[in-house]
C-alpha cells in the first residue's frame, strides 16, 4: 500500500458515505451488557411517565444518553454520534435524536427522578447477582458531596454552598470498588437530608446482595447523633468526621503526651495518633463518643515557620480498630474522590445541560450508570481485580474504536482495525461477558 506523505495530504479527497462504519465499535461491548441486565425492559417498566410529553419507552431514551456519555458525550446533542453509519446497530435499542432527548428529560418530576433511583438499586441488584458483588466480604461505604459549577444565575435550584460557587450538591455513595450506590441531586450544601440518603445507601447494598458487615465513611459534613443512631440501629460501623466543637476541642487538650502514637507521613512532616472520648447531651442523654485524633506538624526548618503548631483532625467512630489502624482506614475514604473526580470528567457530568432541575437530576442518574458501566465491564475486563483505571482509559481502550460491519458467508461481522494495541483486552472482556449467565430478573 502506498504511504500518503504531508506533501500529498491536500490531495487526499474526504467523503461522508461510508454507511457501514461504526464510530464507535467498542459499544458491541456495552450494548452486551445492557442486553444481559435487560436494561432497556427494566427501565421501561420501573420509570413510569404515561402521559407525560416525550415521556413514552423511557429505557431506550435513557441509554441513549447513557451511550453517549460512554463514549465521551458532555452535551445532549452529541447522542448524534451514535447514529452516525452503522454505529446503532451495535447496541440493543433504537437511538434517540438529542431534540428528543432533550424533551424527554424535561418532562421529569421530583417522583420520576425516584423512580431512576429504584432502577439504580435494580441494576446493582443484578450485577452483583451475575458474580460482580461483594457477597459476604466487608463493604465500605464512602459518603460525599460534591459541587457541579453553574455559570449564570438561570440554572432552576442552583445555589450557593460553602464553597461560595454557585452550583449543584449533588450527595452520591461510593463503595471501595469504585461503584456508586447511591446519587441524590441538591441545590444546596446543608445536611438536611443527609441521614436518608445514607440510610437508603445502606439498604440498597444491602438488598443488591451484600450479606457481609458495612461500614459508613464520612467526613464532617455528615456529622449528627441523628445519622449515627440510624446506623447503629442498622448494625451498620461507622468514621465519621467531627467539627471542632468546643468539646471536642477540651477532649484534644487533655490528652496525655505519652498517649501519642508516631504514624508514618511524608517528607519533611510528622504525624501522631492517638484516641480519646467526649461526652455530649442529647435531650437529656449523655453519652460517650470514641474519637479518634490524628495532629501534624512541618519538621523542615524553613517551612515551619509557617505551621509552627500542631494541627489537629479528629473523628469519631465506633470501630474497635486501635487508633493507628482506624486512622489508616478513616484516611482511605479520600479513595471516594477519586470516583466523584472520574464521574465528572469521563462519565458526563462534565456540567448539567438543562435549566431544569429535574432534568438535571435525571442526567445525574445517567451519568452514574454510565461511570458505572465502565466498573462492571473493567470487572469482566480483570477479573482478578487489578488496578482501578479511570473512564477515560477503559473508553480510549475498549470503546473508541472504528469497525465495520460486513456480511462474510452470511454472517455478520465487524471488522476492527489491525494492530490495535488492545485488542486482547477487547476480545476477552467481550467473550466473557458473553459467556456469563444471564442474571436472576425480578
Amino acid at each position: 500500500m502506498n504511504r500518503i506523505t504531508g506533501s500529498n495530504l491536500d490531495r487526499l479527497g474526504v467523503v461522508f458515505d461510508d454507511g457501514s462504519l461504526v464510530a464507535d465499535a467498542g459499544l458491541l461491548i456495552v450494548g452486551t451488557v445492557m442486553s444481559r441486565l435487560g436494561l432497556k425492559e427494566m427501565l421501561d417498566e420501573t420509570v413510569r411517565m404515561d402521559g407525560r410529553v416525550g415521556g413514552s419507552r423511557p429505557g431506550r431514551k435513557i441509554l441513549s444518553l447513557v451511550a453517549s456519555m460512554l463514549v465521551g458525550g458532555s452535551h445532549i446533542d452529541h447522542a448524534d454520534r451514535l447514529r452516525a453509519g452503522s454505529t446503532h446497530r451495535v447496541l440493543p435499542f433504537g437511538v434517540m435524536a438529542p431534540s428528543t432527548l432533550g424533551t424527554f428529560l424535561r418532562s421529569f418530576t421530583w417522583g420520576h427522578v425516584r423512580q431512576l433511583d429504584k432502577a439504580l438499586g435494580e441494576t446493582l441488584r443484578r450485577v452483583w447477582s451475575a458474580g460482580g458483588g461483594p457477597g459476604s466480604d466487608p463493604v465500605t461505604l464512602d459518603v460525599d458531596s460534591t459541587i457541579c459549577e453553574v455559570s449564570g444565575k438561570a440554572k432552576h435550584g442552583a445555589s450557593y454552598g460553602y464553597t461560595a460557587q454557585l452550583g449543584y450538591h449533588p450527595l452520591l455513595a461510593v463503595l471501595d470498588t469504585g461503584e456508586i450506590v447511591g446519587s441524590r441531586l441538591r441545590g444546596g450544601s446543608s445536611q438536611k437530608g443527609n441521614t436518608h440518603f445514607v440510610v437508603e445507601a445502606v439498604n440498597r447494598v444491602r438488598r443488591a446482595g451484600a450479606t457481609g458487615a458495612v461500614t459508613v465513611r464520612a467526613d464532617s459534613g455528615f456529622w449528627s447523633y441523628r445519622l449515627v443512631d440510624s446506623l447503629e440501629r442498622l448494625g451498620v460501623d461507622w468514621s465519621i468526621t467531627v467539627p471542632q466543637q468546643p468539646q471536642v476541642k477540651r477532649a484534644i487538650a487533655d490528652i496525655e503526651e505519652t498517649k501519642w502514637e508516631p504514624i508514618s507521613y511524608p517528607e519533611d512532616g510528622e504525624a501522631q495518633v492517638a484516641e480519646t472520648f467526649f461526652y455530649a447531651s442529647k435531650k437529656g442523654n449523655h453519652r460517650r463518643v470514641r474519637i479518634v485524633v490524628r495532629r501534624t506538624r512541618l519538621t523542615d526548618p524553613t517551612q515551619q515557620q509557617l505551621w509552627p503548631d500542631w494541627r489537629y483532625h479528629a473523628f469519631a467512630t465506633n470501630t474497635e480498630l486501635p487508633p493507628v489502624e482506624a486512622d489508616r482506614f478513616h484516611r482511605a475514604h479520600a479513595r471516594a474522590e477519586l470516583a466523584i473526580r472520574d464521574l465528572k470528567e469521563h462519565a458526563g457530568l462534565s456540567h448539567c445541560p438543562s435549566g431544569n432541575f429535574f432534568a438535571n437530576a435525571a442526567w445525574l442518574f445517567c451519568a452514574v450508570l454510565a461511570h458505572n458501566l465502565y466498573r462492571w465491564i473493567q470487572h469482566y475486563t480483570q477479573p482478578d481485580g487489578g488496578t482501578l483505571t479511570n473512564g477515560n482509559t477503559v473508553r480510549t481502550r475498549l470503546f473508541r474504536l472504528p469497525g465495520r460491519i460486513v456480511n462474510h458467508g452470511r454472517k455478520l461481522i465487524l471488522r476492527l482495525p489491525a494492530r490495535w494495541p488492545w485488542a486482547h483486552q477487547y476480545l476477552t472482556t467481550l467473550t466473557r461477558i458473553r459467556g456469563h449467565p444471564y442474571p436472576q430478573l425480578c
